[in-house]
Parts: structure tokens; sequence; C-alpha cells
């Protein structure tokens, strides 16, 4: 993977997509909770649905990254089901800034932004996306880190992904889990 890249350097790709977002600044967050308490600062909060991100790996080192709405409760076991991985566990820090560019707290889907030229990369890093999300006005995401969030439509976030050379795998989790 090449060096991971600055919230600067993934605005002016994002700008290359013709993709428009809102940035709110704020303290570091590292859990759903922190960025909840973040959120009551911020003049006129931040509207649209707000995620929580893992990154997981199973025994064979297949990795996923899984983009769901915060609220959602999740069983690993029932997860690896779902995506056709086996047992699976939180990928450690340094597999995390490998994979994706990013530390611990700071995962989002935006960092597949550091993951597009990993070709060849084996085994391939799976995206998962819960489809809930995809009916919001918003989708509220950090921008490879945690002292800011970037609201971004459903259509503009799925371009991206796309154009990061990742094809997401969308979960109903309210009928699955």
């Amino acid at each position: 993977m090449e060096s991971p890249k600055p919230e600067q350097a993934l605005h002016a790709f994002l700008k290359t997509l013709d993709i428009e977002v809102k940035t709110y600044r704020h303290t570091p967050v590292f859990t759903v909770e922190d960025a909840q308490t973040a959120r009551i600062s911020i003049v006129g909060g931040m509207p649209g649905a707000h995620t929580k991100n893992l990154f997981v790996r199973d025994k064979k080192k297949r990795r996923a990254l899984v983009t769901l709405d915060e609220n959602r409760k999740v069983d690993l076991h029932t997860l690896a089901n779902q995506i056709g991985l086996g047992r699976l566990s939180f990928g450690s820090a340094d597999s995390l800034m490998h994979y994706l560019g990013v530390a611990p707290g700071s995962v989002t889907p935006l960092a597949l932004y550091n993951a597009r030229t990993t070709d060849g990369m084996d085994p391939p890093l799976t995206f998962v996306l819960d489809q809930s999300l995809l009916a919001s006005d918003l989708i509220n995401v950090h921008p490879l880190h945690n002292t800011a969030t970037i609201a971004i439509t459903p259509d503009d976030l799925m371009r991206f992904i796309h154009a990061c050379g990742f094809h997401p795998l969308v979960i109903d989790f309210d009928s699955e889990t």
C-alpha cells in the first residue's frame, strides 16, 4: 500500500468525483458514545445517519470493513455467516494501518481511499455496508481521522466506494440479526 493520505488529499479526490461534503470539526472521538457527545456541541447538530465501523478478520486472515448504523448491535458470529467469513475477531492496529491507513478510532469507509491502490491484496478486503444507511439523506463518517466528521449522500458514498475499486456487500441487518 502507498503511504496513508491526509484529509486534504481525500478532499481533493472527492472533488475529482464531483462529490460535495460538509465537514464538522470536533474533539477526538473513539467510541459511538464519544461521537454522540461531540454532536451535542455542534450548533445545529449533524443531520443524517451516524455510523460505527468495524475492521474484522477471520483465522484465514481474510478481512472486512463493516460500516453500519451506530445503533446496530452486531453479533460477530452472525456477521461472519452473513459475509461468508470464518469466526471473526477485530483486526489489530497494525493491520488496520496496513490495509486502510488509519488508526483505531478513525475507522471509516473513506479509508477505502488509502486501500484503493492495493492491487493484488491477498486475501482481498471485503467492504460491508448496512442497507439502512442507504435510505438516509446523509451519512456521517470520519475523514481518515477522528477529529472531524464528513456528511455525504448515500449516492456519493457509493460512487466514492466504486471509484476506489470496491463493490460493497450491502446487508439488511434488520432481517439478518
